[in-house]
C-alpha cells in the first residue's frame, strides 16, 4: 500500500514537513505540539514494549507491539490537523476525530482475556495480521479515518532492548545485563549502555524516506533509554538523520525519570546519548529553562550540545507544577526557531 494522499486544500501546498521520533507519552506530546504548526506530521515510533496489552499481543501473535504506534494515531487524530490556521479546521470533522481517537484509546474492562486491551492495540494488530504488513496495516487505519499524516514504526520486526545495568551487585563496578522495555525501564539499578536485539536491525525505509525528505524533525523528549536512544540504534535511520536537510531538534527531559535516569541532570542525558550516536549530528538542543539555571550548569550544558554540533536552546517548556512539556509551549518555541 502506498502512503496516504491529501489534497493540498487539506494539507496546504508547500506546508511543512515535520517528522517526530520516539515513543509512548513523549512521542505523544511532540505530535500534538507539531499539529500546532501543520498538518504534515508524520511519527516514527519505537516498537520493543514488552509490557501490558502490547507485550500481550507481540508474544500470542507475534507482531510488533501495537501500543507505542497507537498513541502516535491517536495524537494525530486528537489534535486538528492545520489547527494552526483556525479557518481550516472543519469543528464537526475535529470533534468526529476527537472521538474516534478516544475510543482508540480506550481499555476494556472485564476480567476476561481481553481486559485491559486498548481497542486501538485489537484493531491494528487485526489489521497488521490480515496485511502482513505493520506499514500497510497503519496507512489503512490513517486512510479509513481520514487522518492527516502518517504514523511509522522505527522497524518492521519486534525489537527487543537489552541494558548493561549498574548497582545491582555489591560491587559498583560490575554490572548485570537487563533485557526486555518495562525491565530497563523500571530497574532500580543505573543502566549504562543499552542494546538492540537483533543488533544494528534493519530499519522502515518509510520512516528513512520521511526524515530525508522532511523540513524538521524532532528526537525527543520520552523515556531516555527505552524511548529516544533506540532511534539511533537504527543504522539506516541514523544515516538518515545525518543526510537529511532538515532542522534538527532534540527535545531533552525536563526531569530525570524514576528507574531509567535517576539522579540524571540534563547535561547527563545528553552525555550518554552521544555515548551511543559519537556521529549524530543536530542543529538545536532544547530545554526547560527551569531544568538548567543560569549559570555554570548552564555553560556546562552548552558544551555539552557543541558536542552534537548543536545550539542550546532555552524556554519555557513545562505544564506548569509539572515535569511535563506543554505541547502549545513547544510549538511557539518551534515556531519562533524556525522564523
Amino acid at each position: 500500500m502506498t502512503a496516504p494522499v491529501h489534497s493540498d486544500a487539506v494539507t496546504g501546498e508547500g506546508a511543512l514537513r515535520a517528522v517526530a521520533l520516539g515513543g509512548g507519552h513523549g512521542l505523544f506530546n511532540t505530535l500534538t505540539a507539531l499539529r500546532y504548526l501543520t498538518p504534515d506530521v508524520t511519527a516514527v515510533v519505537t516498537v520493543a514494549d514488552d509490557g501490558g496489552s502490547s507485550g500481550r499481543l507481540r508474544s500470542e501473535l507475534g507482531l510488533i507491539p501495537p501500543g507505542d504506534l497507537r498513541m502516535a494515531l491517536a495524537a494525530l487524530m486528537a489534535a486538528p490537523a492545520a489547527i494552526a490556521d483556525r479557518e481550516a479546521v472543519d469543528p464537526v470533522s475535529a470533534q468526529r476525530h476527537r472521538v474516534w481517537a478516544d475510543l482508540l484509546q480506550h481499555r476494556l474492562g472485564g476480567y476476561g482475556a481481553l481486559a485491559g486491551h486498548p481497542v486501538g492495540n485489537l484493531l491494528l494488530s487485526g489489521v497488521n495480521e490480515v496485511t502482513g504488513d505493520v506499514v500497510a496495516a497503519l496507512d489503512a487505519l490513517v486512510d479509513l479515518f481520514d487522518v492527516d499524516g502518517r504514523v511509522l514504526p522505527m522497524a518492521e520486526v519486534p525489537l527487543v532492548i537489552e541494558a548493561d545495568v549498574s548497582g545491582l551487585e555489591s560491587d559498583p563496578r560490575v554490572s548485570r545485563v537487563i533485557r526486555g522495555q518495562v525491565a530497563v525501564a523500571t530497574t532500580p539499578g543505573k543502566p549504562r549502555r543499552v542494546r538492540l536485539i537483533p543488533e544494528s536491525p534493519a530499519g522502515c525505509a518509510a520512516a528513512a524516506d520521511a526524515i530525508r525528505n522532511a523540513d524538521v524533525v524532532t528526537l525527543g523528549p520520552g523515556s531516555w533509554f527505552s524511548s529516544v536512544i533506540p532511534h539511533v540504534l537504527v543504522p539506516d535511520q541514523l544515516a538518515a538523520l545525518n543526510d537529511t536537510d532538515a532542522r534538527k531538534l532534540l527535545l531533552v527531559n525536563l526531569a530525570a525519570e524514576p528507574g531509567e535516569t535517576t539522579g540524571f541532570s540534563v547535561e547527563r542525558h545528553l552525555h550518554v546519548l552521544h555515548a551511543h550516536a559519537s556521529t549524530l549530528q543536530v542543529d538545536d538542543v532544547i530545554v526547560d529553562e527551569a531544568s538548567v539555571p543560569a549559570g555554570l550548569e548552564r555553560t556546562h550544558l552548552e558544551r555539552a550540545a557543541g558536542r552534537f554540533g548543536a545550539r542550546l536552546r532555552v524556554a519555557d517548556l513545562a505544564i506548569a507544577g509539572t515535569s511535563v512539556h506543554d505541547p502549545a509551549k513547544t510549538a511557539a518555541t518551534v515556531r519562533a526557531m524556525l522564523g
